[in-house]
């Protein structure tokens, strides 16, 4: 069957990435809980479809009452990405110089690899400094990403390693915090840039998100999320290693991404002008209660 597909003329009205998967899937030795073939990478977990659609269902259900779990939001990008959606983004780095690039290098990111000394003494305007500046207001760390483990293909486990170690860059260059209303919006744009279906799943955790968040995302973030993710460049083909010390306004428009309004500054009036009307409410109540 695999040959017939090599060879029919089908190949050439089949996408690339379809026809590669196709291929993967029918070459497939069949196994069981009980026949497992050996792991194709350091940490590989091989699974049987049925495993996969629990791990999928599973993760997805428990990611949505605890979006906080980075490992189950891990587990479910995993189960989703297969057998197209991940060789689709390594098919879009294989077709970039620099994601052919990146493929061959297999750079890592953590606090290992990148000096955070070095980056805070950036120029404040620079991708680096950008981006130890939003580690530092947000606390977080470039190590806590799980190790990928469930995707069979050992490339496209490098691929969605890659997109999991830069999703912190995104953040850095699009303002958006960590909270959920934030991690929404960026998902979002994530979804419209790479298409992965986990992206797109992660959305529904505005079902979360108090009335006033939900508004602020369906007026302000999804909108921008879905014109910068479909017009920016494919994000995944970013050698952020390669751009620490560019002036980050500068790839900004060289990937046609427009930084979003600062959730933060909105949160923070917001939660001022709640306060002073309280105020006044409660001054406006004591007036009367004198009178």
């Amino acid at each position: 069957m695999a040959l017939f597909l090599r060879q029919s003329p089908l190949r050439t009205r089949l996408p690339a990435e379809l026809l590669t998967a196709c291929t993967i899937c029918l070459n497939s030795r069949s196994f069981g809980v009980l026949n497992r073939p050996p792991p194709n990478y350091e940490g590989h977990v091989p699974l049987t479809r049925v495993e996969r659609a629990g791990l999928a269902v599973g993760s997805a259900v428990m990611s949505w009452l605890n979006p906080r779990r980075g490992d189950l939001i891990a587990a479910l990008g995993e189960a989703t990405a297969t057998p197209y959606f991940i060789y689709r983004l390594r098919d879009a780095m294989l077709a970039s110089p620099t994601g052919r690039r990146i493929l061959h290098d297999r750079p890592r990111i953590s606090s290992k690899t990148l000096s955070m000394d070095y980056l805070r003494g950036l120029p404040a305007n620079t991708v680096g400094r950008a981006y130890a500046d939003w580690l530092d207001r947000e606390g977080v760390s470039p190590d806590t990403r799980n190790s990928v483990k469930y995707i069979d293909d050992e490339e496209c486990a490098y691929v969605m390693q890659r997109y999991r170690e830069c999703h912190d860059f995104y953040h850095a260059l699009t303002g958006l915090p960590v909270m959920v209303e934030g991690e929404v919006a960026l998902k979002a744009f994530e979804f419209a840039n790479t298409l992965l279906p986990m992206t797109g799943l992660s959305m529904f955790a505005v079902t979360r998100l108090k009335p006033a968040e939900r508004q602020r995302f369906f007026t302000i973030y999804l909108p921008w999320a879905i014109s910068n993710g479909l017009r920016s460049k494919d994000v995944i083909n970013v050698y952020w290693e390669e751009q620490l010390e560019r002036d980050v306004e500068e790839l900004r428009n060289e990937l046609c991404i427009e930084k979003p309004v600062d959730l933060r500054d909105i949160r923070k009036k917001d939660r001022a002008r709640r306060k002073a009307e309280k105020e006044a409410k409660e001054r406006s109540s004591d007036s009367l209660g004198i009178n």
